[in-house]
């Protein structure tokens, strides 16, 4: 059973043996404990090891007194509370009683002390702390009580909550039982025709509310009902399921995959540029299912004829479409050799060509038929060559020498174009430290690095650009600013992040960007503000409007303003005339560019030409023209 305490403290042993014999009759009959202490440090262990119901604590003691003993007790959030009698023969003041007071006495006592007075005040304080202590008592049992229904009610909420989940998650499953079986193929598990058609409709309303249209590729597979009569239909049905399991995994998560009946089936492709994305999908599905599937024992060979229609090119609905691209399925049966068709024989036509194209690239690259031209960049102050951009060509062996906007835009092969890339790059920093090294040997001075300037075949720049340029400006020993690449606004769509990424890591590599071609369809001022590149290139239809009564030469004041508000240099193409090389000083353009200094010139010619030449920019006739 738990009693209150009291502390008894003094110094002087016939003074706290006194003050004990008062106390101890009620301490024998267990009202409280009484506990005694010789001085103040002793008093202040017993106080952390005990709770109080009242200390008398002795004023005059040496080392530490009553005063700062109190003080210390008081210090202490356990015993803040604790109620203290000072008793006293020596300070018998009411300056020493109004300092006790202070010091957070409960009251003040003097010696001789009344016996009857002495055990009341303490009989009070002690059926305080007993009532306090009984009521914790009680407070705790109470918590337990609480706690314990709360576990309980805690319990019974959690086994009702995982009924009600459980009927929920049973119902759910349930449903989506019933809606699988009334929109899946129970076969594949593809969605079936109801559930393309509805899919069809939305693409329809979709594509009339914001102008994106669609493609739809129908399959079907060659030789199945030889397959079905000569194996059986377990067979069949294994190979329509493996041919489920191909068809999903050559498409995007986003397109959608449906099986119409029989060996027939249904790819809806949605998005911009619908029909590359369908001729490039229905490729994957035929390479696809051209290869041999296993099945059982045997292994057993088909293949794919795919007929494609867009939306709304080719259909003024989801039933139209579906008709016409069956019946462009119907003609790649017909034709083996071209076991994909487009509704439209224009489409078709265009496709074998782009497929012809990458095809002879892919040899071009490995018969080395490709090489690289490098156009000078002048300064406008100095009339030093600064820069030069490497311009792709295409030594053909039956078109004769193509440009690059000739023949890429004909590529839609990623990993083609990314090789393209790849070869230019490493062409481009081989004579990027070939023409320094020149450069500066000639000059006998280490100015500001001599720039290359490099355009990308691919249509969106991806961290493959870093693999290959990095390596390649670090194998040849490059100092920043040697190389740039040239950014038209299509290449700079894409999510913001990753592509502010990447375009940070290169200007950190020390890679310049450039805005190129400003002023033409591709570019904007959206792409200066966003991007900080280094330099803005003026597209040389610009340049030539310069002169003209159309207000040429404001647009090219214009944007060189823009470019040096947004401390980007400015470098203008296409320079072919006296007029716009002057016009182009007067505006502050920084840098140009064209056939008024120097063509596009081989490897050889760029080292040989432009070694150690200073254009004078203000004599009559310039340099290339002299030539």
């Amino acid at each position: 059973m738990h009693i209150p305490k009291v502390l008894l403290v003094n110094d002087d042993p016939a003074s706290l043996y006194a003050l004990e014999s008062l106390l101890l009759d009620a301490a024998d009959q267990h009202l409280y404990e009484l506990i005694t202490a010789s001085s103040g440090k002793e008093a202040l262990r017993h106080v952390l090891m005990h709770e109080f119901a009242v200390i008398l604590l002795d004023v005059s003691m040496p080392n530490m007194d009553g005063f700062e003993t109190a003080e210390a007790i008081h210090s202490h959030p356990r015993s803040a509370g604790t109620p203290i009698i000072f008793i006293t023969a020596h300070y018998a003041d009411e300056m020493n009683r109004l300092k006790a007071y202070q010091k957070g006495a409960a009251d003040y006592l003097f010696t001789p002390v009344i016996p009857q007075i002495l055990q009341a005040k303490v009989a009070v304080f002690v059926e305080m702390a007993a009532k306090n202590l009984q009521l914790r008592i009680k407070s705790e049992e109470l918590a337990r009580l609480n706690q314990d229904l709360r576990v309980q009610r805690l319990q019974d909420l959690e086994r009702i909550n995982a009924e009600l989940e459980l009927e929920i998650k049973e119902r759910k499953q349930a449903e989506q039982r019933a809606h699988d079986l009334s929109t899946r193929d129970a076969l594949t598990n593809l969605l079936n025709r109801r559930a393309l058609i509805q899919q069809l409709e939305h693409a329809v309303a979709t594509c009339d509310r914001n102008g994106v249209g669609f493609a739809l590729l129908f399959l079907d597979l060659d030789k199945f009902k030889q397959i079905n009569d000569n194996y059986g239909h377990e067979a069949g049905d294994e190979l329509l399921r493996q041919v489920a399991a191909r068809l999903s995994a050559a498409v995007r998560v986003a397109d959608i995959v449906a099986r119409l009946g029989g060996d027939e089936f249904v790819v809806l492709i949605e998005g911009k540029s619908a029909s590359a994305n369908a001729a490039r999908v229905g490729r994957k599905i035929e390479l696809a299912c051209a290869l041999p599937f296993d099945i059982g024992s045997h292994r057993l060979k088909t293949a794919a004829s795919i007929g494609i229609a867009l939306y709304p090119e080719d259909g003024a609905n989801a039933q139209a479409l579906m008709k016409n691209a069956d019946t462009a399925m119907y003609h790649a049966k017909q034709n083996t050799a071209a076991p994909v068709q487009f509704f439209h024989e224009q489409l078709n036509v265009r496709e074998r060509e782009r497929e012809q194209w990458t095809l002879e690239l892919r040899k071009a690259l490995a018969a080395n038929q490709l090489e690289l031209r490098y156009q000078p960049q002048v300064d406008l102050r100095s009339g030093r060559v600064v820069a030069a951009e490497a311009l792709l060509y295409w030594r053909h062996p039956v078109h004769g020498l193509l440009e690059a906007p000739q023949f890429l835009p004909q590529v839609q092969e990623r990993t083609l174009l990314d090789r393209v890339d790849a070869w230019v790059i490493a062409q481009s920093c081989s004579q990027a430290s070939l023409w320094q090294s020149l450069s500066g040997s000639a000059n006998g001075v280490q100015g500001p690095p001599l720039c290359i300037w490099i355009n990308l075949a691919t249509p969106q720049l991806h961290a493959d650009l870093l693999h290959a340029l990095l390596p390649a400006m670090r194998k040849h020993g490059l100092t920043p600013g040697s190389m740039g690449i040239e950014l038209n606004e299509k290449l700079l769509l894409g999510a913001t992040e990753p592509l502010a990424q990447l375009l940070t890591q290169l200007q950190s590599a020390g890679v310049r960007t450039a805005l190129d071609d400003f002023g033409s369809a591709r570019s904007s001022l959206a792409a200066c503000k966003r991007w900080q590149l280094n330099a803005l290139k003026i597209d040389r239809s610009f340049v030539h409007g310069i002169g003209n009564d159309e207000g040429g030469t404001d647009i090219v004041a214009a944007v060189v303003h823009l470019a040096r508000a947004l401390s980007m240099r400015v470098i203008a193409l296409g320079v072919e005339t006296r007029l716009q090389l002057e016009v182009l000083q007067q505006m502050g353009c920084h840098i140009c560019q064209g056939e008024l200094f120097y063509p596009p010139l081989p490897a050889a010619g760029l080292l040989e030409q432009t070694s150690d030449i200073t254009i004078t920019l203000n004599s009559p006739t310039l340099l290339s023209n002299e030539e």
